[in-house]
């Protein structure tokens, strides 16, 4: 009875949080870049009909025109890559928007709407995941954006990894290592975090794969959690330095 109570409580509130985001979203009629009348594939479909997708897509084509590889990879192979990512989501909309907007990011042109229509989606979806799971099993550490799984929150320090995060400063920055062997780190005081508990289960959702990267490194991967209990959120990085980096 108790576990059917909590299914129906984060259903209510996934609902209400993507009603209350996504009516902050201001309405889009450009784009997309190809044309609707020949799409195929389920991804493009659901760009088609949805105009924040579509307005987004065109942003990306137009930020891919100046694009330079930051470290001597080839452009069109990062911009198969991405496509590729996007592809894999078939009509999940969720997914597709963390693709685009790991797209736009990696091209230069992050846009805040976009970012708070990524969120707003993807927290939608980790509450969804998470009332379908109302046990809190762990799960494997999601490898293909777009795809949650439960987890639980094994430690929260500094970002260094020395103090516990409760009784730090917030020039500390944070961490968290989770159960499913999942990482987030924060050069600040990331509130989220800091309101959590180690033990409380924790739904992750993998929003971000960098593509424009130096050969096998593969640090900077972010995902977007939900506390299920303390109800804070976060969409982080699992290393402090992304790839390329120190």
């Amino acid at each position: 009875m108790r576990s059917s109570a909590r299914t129906c409580f984060l259903l209510v509130l996934a609902l209400n949080l993507a009603g209350a985001i996504l009516g902050s979203v201001p309405a889009r009629a450009d784009g997309p870049s190809f044309d609707c009348r020949k799409a195929r594939l389920s991804a493009e479909k659901a760009i088609c009909a949805d105009p924040q997708l579509s307005a987004i897509d065109l942003l990306i084509s137009k930020a891919f025109k100046d694009f330079e590889p930051a470290f001597g990879g080839d452009k069109r192979m990062i911009a198969r890559g991405l496509i590729a990512d996007r592809n894999a989501c078939g009509g999940d909309t969720a997914c597709i928007v963390s693709a685009l907007n790991n797209a736009l990011q990696t091209y230069g042109d992050a846009q805040s709407w976009v970012q708070d229509y990524n969120i707003a989606l993807i927290g939608k979806k980790a509450l969804e995941a998470a009332a379908r799971n109302p046990a809190g099993t762990d799960q494997p550490l999601p490898s293909r954006i777009g795809q949650c799984a439960s987890t639980h929150i094994e430690t929260l320090t500094t970002r260094l990894g020395d103090d516990p995060l409760e009784t730090a400063g917030p020039e500390a920055g944070s961490a968290a290592t989770f159960t499913n062997g999942g990482t987030a780190v924060s050069y600040d005081r990331e509130p989220g975090l800091a309101a959590s508990k180690v033990g409380e289960p924790v739904e992750m959702c993998l929003i971000s794969i960098p593509r424009d990267c130096p050969r096998d490194d593969e640090r900077g991967r972010v995902y977007y959690s939900l506390d299920r209990v303390a109800k804070g959120s976060w969409a982080l990085p699992d290393s402090q330095h992304l790839c390329g980096g120190a």
